[in-house]
Parts: structure tokens; sequence; C-alpha cells
């Protein structure tokens, strides 16, 4: 069986490097090309110094000239629609990581994956502890009437309420079927008390010296239930990520969400 051809967009960044050297692990895997805003030569040298790739800010050259079955981004939103648009057209099926998409981004990549017969899988998480934080959450919505989200991120974050928070409160406000109750006393939910998310109040903490962390708090009469995941290294990401890899190129259309993946 050939190996799965791998194109990262956003090599040099946090996540980038982690999936760069996943990728470079993986026997199942060829890392064949990567792409950068900003760089200072036309090859990326491999994580053991056994080879290079081919290696451009140009990401249209980066996909003609690798031939990629699979274009993984961890970038920004400004830039990862336009690379949807060119991956779509040349035929490659993406992994997307980037946060802070819109509805609006989410359905145009949905239509792209239709029209170019392609498979897109887009996740706010892709650490699987995060994924089961969501999933016990959404069973523990149904019966806890009270929920609040507090969400902790490092300081250079620029979306608020994160991707993961978001997709939170919209799950378990599904999942539960009904509103969540709020305190009396909330009336007009002034702006401390969060976001207001399909009825589920969001508090977004951004400080130096925390990476990425989300707690569920849900509340009845006597009792509270709190389910965190704490990412302690982006290395956490990285089961996820080759497993969307693996999964994408069996798939036509857009899959929204790791637990899909996971069959939860």
């Amino acid at each position: 069986m050939k190996p799965i051809r791998v194109v990262v967009q956003g090599a040099l960044g946090r996540v980038g490097r982690e999936v760069v050297n996943a990728v470079c692990r993986e026997p199942e895997m060829q890392l064949v090309g990567a792409v950068e805003l900003k760089v200072s030569q036309d090859y990326l040298s491999l994580p053991d110094g056994s080879d290079t790739v081919p290696f451009s800010p140009d990401l249209d050259h980066i996909l003609t000239s690798c031939q990629p079955d699979v274009l993984v981004d961890f970038t920004t939103a400004q830039a990862t629609m336009p690379a949807v648009r060119i991956a779509a057209k040349q035929g490659v099926n993406l992994v997307i990581g980037t946060t802070g998409l819109t509805a609006e981004a989410i359905s145009e990549m949905e239509r792209l994956a239709t029209a170019h017969k392609i498979g897109i899988v887009v996740a706010p998480n892709f650490a699987l502890g995060a994924v089961l934080m969501m999933h016990l959450a959404k069973i523990a919505a149904k019966y806890l009437d009270y929920a609040e989200i507090i969400e902790l991120h490092h300081h250079q974050k620029v979306d608020s309420p994160s991707g993961t928070a978001l997709a939170t409160a919209k799950a378990i406000a599904q999942a539960r079927g009904k509103p969540f109750h709020h305190p009396p006393e909330q009336g007009q939910a002034p702006s401390s008390r969060g976001e207001q998310v399909e009825g589920v109040p969001i508090h977004s903490v951004r400080l130096p010296g925390l990476l990425a962390h989300q707690e569920v708090i849900l509340g009845a009469p006597g009792q509270t239930l709190s389910i965190r995941h704490d990412t302690i290294s982006r290395e956490c990401f990285i089961p996820g990520v080759i497993l969307a890899i693996k999964e994408v190129i069996k798939r036509q259309g857009l899959v929204y969400g790791l637990d899909a993946l996971l069959g939860l």
C-alpha cells in the first residue's frame, strides 16, 4: 500500500511542527511538501535530517508539484479559506485544525467538498481528551439544569470564545433539547456573566503561562458536576490529526468534529 502523501500548511507554527514530526514518524504517511507564509529557503529539512521536501509560501505551486493526497492546515481563519479553495480545485483532501472559522466558511467548505468530490475534516479540537470532555458534557446536559463554560488559553490566541467552547455550548444545548435554567437575578445578562452561546455563558481567560484548558460546570440544586480537560503540550493533538489524515481519504464531503471519526 502506497503511503499517504501529505503537505502541511503552517509547517513552522507551534502545531505545524508537531504535525510535520508526526507525519514523518508514520510508516503509512510521507511528508512531500510544506507551506509557510514567510520562508527563507526552498526546501525544508526532515526532522531526522535524512532528506528535504519542497518548501514555499505558494500553496498552489506546492500542491501542483508535490501531488499530495491530503493538505493539513493549522494556520489562521484568514489563510485557511483561500487554501481550501485552492486544494479543492486540485482534488486534494483537507484536514483543518484552524479555529475562528465562521459558519459561512464551514458552509462553503461543505459545498466545495461536494462539488470536487473530496473529503474535508474540520475539528475545533484534535485532542482526544477534549473530544471526550464534550461527549461527556452532552450526556450530563440532559440531566442537570444549569451549565457554564470556562475556557483558558495562552495570551496569543486571537479568537475568543475558543472554537472548542463554542462547539461545546452548541452541542450540550442540542443534546439537552430545551433551554438551560439561569439564576433569576441574571436578567439582561451583563457582560461580566460571560458571552451567551445557545443559552450557555462562556468565560474566556487569556494569560501567558496557559496553553489550552476548558471546564464545563453543570449544576442542579445541591450539587455540581465539573468536566475539565487540560492540554499539557501540543503533542496531544497528534493522535487525532493522524486519525483524520487516515480517514479523510476514505470519505467525501465535510466531517465536522473528531467525534464523528471516533464513533461517539
